[in-house]
């Protein structure tokens, strides 16, 4: 059996966390914005850390599993 969990956790997050996709923090005029598909290096780092910490939790601390088969 093959366990989908962190694959299926670690798309849908990679989709919504995508810099300037729907959100960008910080962006380059305000904190916030939203939809302007525009990226700097900072807030790639921003983004990473994020998917980083939200994957964390979801895998590890909360255990999502998808098992096929």
């Amino acid at each position: 059996m093959a366990d989908w969990g962190a694959v299926v956790v670690a798309v849908i997050l990679f989709v919504l966390l995508s810099p300037g996709l729907l959100f960008q923090l910080p962006a380059k005029g305000k904190m916030v914005e939203f939809g302007n598909l525009q990226t700097s290096g900072i807030s790639i780092l921003v983004h990473a850390l994020i998917f980083f910490g939200l994957i964390s939790i979801f895998v590890i601390a909360i255990g999502v599993h998808i098992n096929t088969g």
